[in-house]
């Protein structure tokens, strides 16, 4: 039995130093990639302290997090004056800003640069590559939640030439769900937003998922959801429905394999309920499933350029 559970450790260990060498060259791929671009910066910043300490007493307990996040500014922004800002919140219980796979993070941040937007993207605390403490962290739909609010306000209170009267906020699937939360419970902070495929019922979910799923949520939240039923609903966005005051476009999708859309059709049940002003628009069995707007297809390309002109609207005027 011991030498199962020091192979176990050792896995673990070995499993971690792992991923944070991905997010090592994955940091230099965004700097590669983007050095034509845009500046790209890698800065850190100070949050909440840890919603569940190990160790109430041990010192340094109750100190602000240290959190990680990425600023992307166009090459050629004028910085004389007052420029846009986007917010772009990763998707992924555990998972951080990548510029690979079908996330399709690099597309997105390089189409927001050409159309002039500066992008601040958190490594909210859960994200991965930063050791196995700062995944465990993890406070989903709690801290989380601040952790992208105040990437915002470091970046503004940094890059002067920012505008916080144009501050936009954007994110797919766990990433929208941030979004959601964040102009739900601070309708000050942003001017408009964008939830793809967002999730919006935490406790809906809990019952299509499967055992396995339901452990994750069980060990993030300390408590099954049938024990506990009011916690996974206050850290669901469609509770707070009837606080919507920031301009809101939602995209759906009828086959997404992940969220399903039952989800986001209750948020926009309790949106429409609650005399909520927002757009929407559920696709139909649009190919890629939970992907299908973050591909290189031209339905893709042809969605997130609805996104754009709704960024456009808000943020350019």
């Amino acid at each position: 039995m011991r030498a199962v559970l020091l192979l176990v450790f050792f896995c673990a260990c070995a499993q971690a130093q792992f991923s944070e060498t991905l997010k090592a060259l994955d940091d230099a791929a965004w700097q590669l990639d983007f050095q034509e671009l845009a500046t790209v910066d890698k800065f850190t910043y100070t949050g909440q302290p840890q919603a569940r300490e190990k160790n109430v007493t041990a010192q340094g307990a109750g100190n602000p997090m240290i959190l990680y996040g990425y600023m992307f500014i166009p090459k050629q922004l004028d910085r004389a004056h007052p420029a846009p800002l986007v917010v772009f919140v990763h998707e992924g219980v555990h998972s951080n800003f990548m510029t690979r796979g079908r996330a399709n993070c690099a597309a997105v941040v390089r189409e927001l640069l050409a159309r002039g937007y500066s992008v601040v993207a958190s490594e909210y605390r859960g994200s991965t590559g930063y050791g196995q403490d700062y995944s465990q962290a993890i406070d989903y739909g709690g801290r989380e939640v601040d952790d992208v609010l105040a990437a915002r306000d470091f970046a503004l209170s940094t890059y002067t030439f920012l505008d916080p009267k144009h501050v936009g906020i954007i994110g797919w699937s766990h990433g929208g769900f941030i979004t959601l939360m964040n102009i739900l419970q601070h309708p000050d902070a942003f001017r408009c937003a964008y939830a793809g495929v967002p999730v919006s019922d935490l406790v809906a979910r809990m019952g299509y998922k499967n055992d396995s799923y339901r452990r994750i949520f069980s060990e993030m939240l300390g408590k099954d959801a049938d024990a506990d039923v009011k916690e996974y609903e206050k850290r669901s966005p469609y509770r707070y429905a009837a606080s919507l005051k920031t301009p809101l476009l939602i995209h759906g999708n009828s086959n997404d394999e992940d969220v399903n859309v039952l989800e986001v059709r209750h948020l926009i049940a309790e949106l429409r309920a609650s005399g909520s002003s927002f757009e929407s628009k559920i696709y139909t069995d649009a190919p890629g499933g939970h992907y299908f707007n973050r591909l290189d297809t031209p339905l893709a390309r042809e969605s997130r350029e609805q996104i754009y002109v709704f960024l456009d609207r808000y943020l350019k005027n």
